[in-house]
């Protein structure tokens, strides 16, 4: 029996090179993914299969950064995690300059020749990811003893979410909020103050919709979507036609009718829409379970980083996590009517090159994670002791 269990800690420590079941997840919504785009785009233009071949080639590039990521060590990462947050903040001034604006808000930055915009705001995650784990794996004692040592991370939030408020972007300020506030949750911060700053900041995002009309009207159409259907609230209108349509089984891979130019942006920001239709509830409930299980897993990955005191790697896996998790709910919740019209896109899922970039990269930072805990399973002493206490000698 001893022996049976030495062999399975050895496997489960060394036999798996990464966790199979992320990776499962993951190829299983992008597979998921480069399918429904393929479905929601077909009719848009003259060659129907344009959307389905360049979100291939986006998949291609995400993979080609997930595996580079996955060689990089996490050290690196932390030595440069401030000047990586510099040129995310620079890109973000940048945009508001030269950037394109499209549909009221300058998010994206138009490259030379055939290659598609790029979404700054979604490399800046990355940026904000690796400042903040870099900070609370140095100071997680501190976070954890001095509750009012967390207002210097919240003080660093605040410059690249002034840049989003200016795009503007108040779908991204969201993912940004929760990401930080949920990272300070996992180091230990104190749960009044976060409770607090969490209040204060949901007082100002009603502020901010009161005060500017097209947020109030998105709100006041997203309270009663019918009222105003042909204007207002024709984007829920007819994303709520779609779930309608879908019932349990949905109308079949490609039978889609509010595609046809009935819903908006149906293969980027309403392509869950698309998945109830098509694919109805039992679809659309794979979908959420499938992003149920990803972001457990990452959770997961970040905790046993975390147990093996590689704590910056675990921030980072939680980081992603909340980043993850914020954009897939909220993005569900806009096409099923639970929220008011934002313009996230759906990991993994929804058409666009900077989104599946940026996830590769997260994807391939949870594998390095993972893989760095499993070869390097202890690092002593454990980073929350205070300077002050003098180390414990062990003795074996």
């Amino acid at each position: 029996m001893k022996r049976f269990q030495g062999l399975r800690q050895k496997i489960s420590t060394q036999g798996l090179p990464c966790d199979i079941w992320l990776i499962m997840v993951v190829v299983s919504l992008a597979g998921l993914g480069w399918v429904m785009v393929s479905s929601a785009s077909i009719g848009l233009l003259d060659n129907s299969y344009h959307y389905a071949q360049q979100h291939g080639l986006f998949l291609l590039i995400a993979v080609s950064a997930c595996l580079l990521m996955l060689c990089i060590p996490l050290e690196v990462w932390r030595q440069n995690a401030g000047l990586i947050l510099l040129v995310s903040i620079a890109l973000l001034i940048l945009v508001l300059i030269i950037g394109q604006e499209v549909n009221g808000s300058k998010r994206w930055i138009a490259l030379p020749g055939p290659l598609p915009s790029l979404q700054v705001s979604e490399f800046a995650k990355i940026g904000l990811i690796f400042y903040m784990a870099a900070f609370m794996s140095r100071f997680a004692y501190e976070l954890r003893r001095r509750p009012f040592s967390m207002w210097r991370p919240l003080a660093v939030l605040a410059a690249p979410a002034g840049l989003l408020f200016l795009a503007p972007d108040f779908g991204g300020m969201v993912v940004f909020t929760v990401c930080v506030i949920g990272m300070l949750m996992m180091a230990g911060a104190s749960l009044t103050l976060l409770i607090g700053s969490g209040s204060l900041l949901a007082t100002g995002a009603v502020m901010m919709v009161a005060l500017e009309p097209y947020r109030l009207a998105r709100w006041t159409s997203f309270l009663d979507p019918w009222a105003d259907q042909f204007a207002t609230g024709y984007q829920l209108t007819q994303a709520l036609i779609a779930f309608g349509r879908g019932h349990v089984t949905g109308t079949g891979l490609g039978n889609s009718v509010q595609k046809l130019h009935y819903l908006p942006e149906a293969h980027t920001d309403f392509i869950f829409a698309v998945v109830a239709e098509e694919l109805g509830m039992v679809g659309a409930i794979t979908v959420v379970l499938l992003f149920t299980l990803l972001i457990g897993r990452a959770m997961w990955i970040g905790r046993r980083a975390e147990l093996s005191g590689h704590l910056f790697g675990a921030y980072v896996s939680y980081g992603i996590s909340f980043i993850i998790a914020a954009q897939a709910f909220i993005n569900m919740a806009v096409s099923s009517g639970l929220l008011p019209t934002k313009g996230l896109t759906l990991p993994l899922i929804s058409y666009g090159g900077s989104s599946l970039l940026v996830t590769g990269v997260m994807i391939g930072l949870l594998l390095r994670t993972d893989a760095e805990t499993r070869h390097y399973p202890k690092r002593s002493p454990t980073p929350y002791r205070s300077r002050r206490e003098p180390r414990l000698s062990s003795s074996r």
